[in-house]
């Protein structure tokens, strides 16, 4: 009996939680810290500035079960919407952070066009929309389309990783990882602090060109996208329907593709304008082209008159970095020749979408080695590297 006893207690023990440190407090990087926490590891979050003070912070917060069928990202995007209706009963996702579903409409706006000859064109258009806006299309219903205000749900899934998971929140620059033997083992952040590790992920959005050991292997841009928040004087009177246009300014013959969402906390977020630009080292110094916000203040009052200036407060003027991949493909995965060394970036506009379901994957792949929930063969970091 005792040799038996001495047996067992010799085992290793199998309850150890994994350290894991993820870099990165957008909602890629909180996604994945949530769902590894919630698969029992110890994770600590690194964050240079403030969590979601980037384009997690700024973007629209749109959703879609299937605007990305027929493409490379369709399985993860359906996950994904799932997985954000399973979230917003977990978290009270309504009352917390805005997740409702709505009506997605395309609309063409031509500025030259007569509010009253625009909307003869047949199809229905919420009263509010009450400018020169024509050919009405629903491309989302309230079971394929839906939203969140992405700062409020970025913020609220890492409070629950902290309060309910054990995360621990770390404000500090990345400065170098420590690998030794073909294997991470550290990260050591600006000022000399050293956090050992038994695995990092890299969610560092369009600063992932910033840190060598991932430019050396492939390119992650950045897409500088503008953005204006509103306050309408009558909110009430925006229903939720979120519009994506084909405008067309006067004496410009190509459209312009601005984007008006509404939210459940009265405001009214449009955005546009985008195009590439050097990220600059410091979230915090981002702003936004004067034209291109002005641009869109025109858009807000020409498709309707609740959000002209002096109608609707300017609450926000601002703009964001979208990483983008050579291939518009993101890169899920283990760095090649690095064990233990994970990237998740990359995800252009639909980062907001694909968190969820990027960090459940990240989180299976790095305690189970594979995922589950999504295939993330053709998302590999390998794909870059010449055989």
């Amino acid at each position: 009996m005792s040799g038996a006893k001495l047996i067992t207690t010799s085992a290793p023990p199998m309850d150890q939680p994994k350290h894991v440190v993820v870099c990165g407090g957008g909602v890629v990087g909180v996604c994945t810290a949530y769902f590894l926490a919630k698969k029992g590891a110890a994770v600590t979050l690194i964050e240079k500035s403030d969590v979601a003070c980037a384009a997690s912070g700024k973007a629209g917060g749109f959703l879609a079960l299937d605007w990305c069928d027929g493409g490379p990202v369709e399985a993860l995007a359906r996950a994904s919407f799932n997985l954000h209706r399973s979230l917003s009963q977990e978290l009270d996702g309504p009352r917390s952070y805005g997740y409702r579903p709505l009506t997605t409409l395309s609309l063409t706006v031509t500025e030259s066009d007569s509010p009253v000859a625009a909307s003869s064109g047949g199809g229905s258009l919420p009263s509010w929309v009450d400018g020169p806006a024509r050919s009405p299309r629903t491309t989302g219903t309230l079971e394929t389309t839906a939203q969140v205000h992405p700062q409020l749900f970025t913020r609220t899934l890492i409070g629950r990783a902290v309060e309910s998971h054990g995360v621990e929140v770390v404000i500090g620059k990345l400065e170098r990882l420590e690998v030794e033997g073909g294997r991470v083992g550290s990260v050591v952040l600006e000022g000399g602090r050293v956090i050992d590790s038994d695995a990092v992920v890299l969610a560092l959005g369009p600063w992932s060109g910033k840190l060598e050991l991932l430019s050396s292997l492939f390119r992650v841009y950045g897409l500088k996208a503008h953005s204006i928040v509103l306050e309408p004087r009558e909110p009430n009177a925006i229903t939720p329907h979120a519009l994506f246009l084909s405008y067309y300014p006067s004496k410009r013959a190509t459209p312009l593709d601005p984007e008006v969402y509404p939210r459940p906390t009265g405001e009214v977020y449009v955005c546009g304008m985008s195009r590439e630009e050097e990220v600059p080292d410091d979230p915090e110094e981002i702003r936004g082209n004067p034209e291109s916000i002005e641009m869109l203040k025109r858009v807000a009052k020409t498709v309707s008159s609740h959000l002209g200036e002096g109608v609707a407060r300017v609450k926000a003027e601002q703009a964001c970095f979208l990483p983008c991949t050579d291939d518009g493909v993101p890169i899920i995965g283990e760095v090649p020749g690095v064990k233990g060394c994970y990237v998740a970036t990359g995800h252009s506009c639909w980062g907001i979408l694909n968190g969820p379901a990027t960090g459940a994957a990240m989180a299976e792949l790095v305690i189970d080695g594979h995922s589950t929930i999504v295939d993330l063969k053709q998302f590999s970091p390998a794909r870059f590297v010449k055989s």
